[in-house]
């Protein structure tokens, strides 16, 4: 027979309250245990004493017959100076998944293009101020004088856009 030191769930619902038992490892969670040695109430503060009680003695003789402790009780242990838990550490946890990588690298090739378009329009903009003052005048003017007509085609396309914005 195996035996566990885990916690059985009790109290209402969203209001869980937890015993500290000694069970059959093939037990259900809340079934039958051979012994309760301690309690549990996560809703109480951290630094609250009611938060976690322990009967040391009884925990540290069915640890010495062979039972195995959960996660969580082990941490209890642990607080309590019962019984050392190994520090772990998980390298990963802090790395961003695949799609999060790929969404930063999209980012940093358009704020790469942003800046060399801003870079070439400072550049245009510096040879523009260099150039004689007489054909700059002339360039604006020809700009201002064309101005850019939408055909026929494009303006039918627009009015059925928005035709159908209304209606949607």
């Amino acid at each position: 027979m195996a035996v566990a030191i885990r916690l059985s769930r009790g109290g209402a619902k969203k209001r869980p309250y937890y015993r500290i038992v000694v069970s059959d490892s093939r037990s259900p969670r809340d079934g039958k245990y051979l012994e309760q040695i301690g309690t549990y109430n996560p809703l109480l503060a951290k630094d609250n004493p009611e938060r976690v009680k322990l009967n040391e003695d009884r925990a540290r003789h069915w640890l010495s017959v062979g039972a195995k402790p959960s996660d969580r009780v082990h941490r209890f242990f642990d607080a309590a100076g019962i019984l050392e838990r190994d520090a772990r550490n998980n390298p990963n946890k802090g790395k961003p998944g695949e799609k999060a990588v790929e969404r930063a690298e999209e980012k940093a090739e358009k704020l790469k293009e942003a800046e060399e378009a801003a870079k070439a329009a400072e550049a245009e903009a510096a040879e523009a101020a260099a150039a004689p003052a007489e054909e700059a005048p002339a360039e604006e003017a020809a700009a201002e004088e064309a101005p850019v007509e939408e055909t026929p085609a494009q303006e039918a396309a627009a009015e059925t856009a928005a035709e159908e914005k209304n209606e949607g």
